[in-house]
């Protein structure tokens, strides 16, 4: 049996499209906050520049998307409940964080929500372990980039207070 035959296309179509179809709404609901008071706002030495978000999220959304199919094709654990549960939790903080951050810029109140959102990625990696190497793998760049992410944000909200 070939991978092609093993491989689920409606489903892995699915669970890539979740995070990326998330980023794209939450990406272009926050555009204006990006392109208005960001540009002006007080940024640390290390904040990357802009055009690189884009991408960085691109890659990270279909990294998600690939552990999701994985998660969501193992077979029933409570492990992969809790994986799931936690992976769904993590991807509604991450969806309303830009909108604290860019549209509300409430800066502090992102921090802290940012902050969750890194041990919510720590808590799905966590149980993806049982599940998968190669789909905890795929997480591990999203968790280093959220991480990074929070600093940048606490940064910012203190070069703004």
């Amino acid at each position: 049996m070939t991978i092609a035959k093993k491989i689920n296309w409606l489903s892995l179509t699915i669970c890539l499209l979740i995070p990326v179809v998330v980023g794209i709404i939450s990406g272009f609901a926050t555009a204006k906050g990006v392109s208005g008071w960001y540009v002006s706002a007080e940024k640390p030495s290390f904040n990357p520049p802009n055009n690189l978000f884009a991408p960085v999220w691109t890659v990270l959304y279909l990294a998600m998307g690939l552990a999701l199919y994985i998660i969501w094709n193992s077979p029933p654990t409570e492990s992969r409940k809790r994986a799931l549960i936690f992976f769904g939790i993590q991807l509604f903080f991450n969806f309303l964080w830009s909108f604290l951050f860019f549209n509300f810029q409430l800066l502090d109140v992102a921090f802290f929500w940012i902050f969750t959102l890194w041990l919510l990625i720590l808590a799905t990696i966590y149980y993806t372990y049982d599940i998968s190497l190669w789909a905890t793998a795929l997480l591990i760049p999203y968790v280093l980039w959220v991480g990074f992410a929070s600093v940048l944000n606490f940064s910012i909200w203190q070069l703004n207070l």
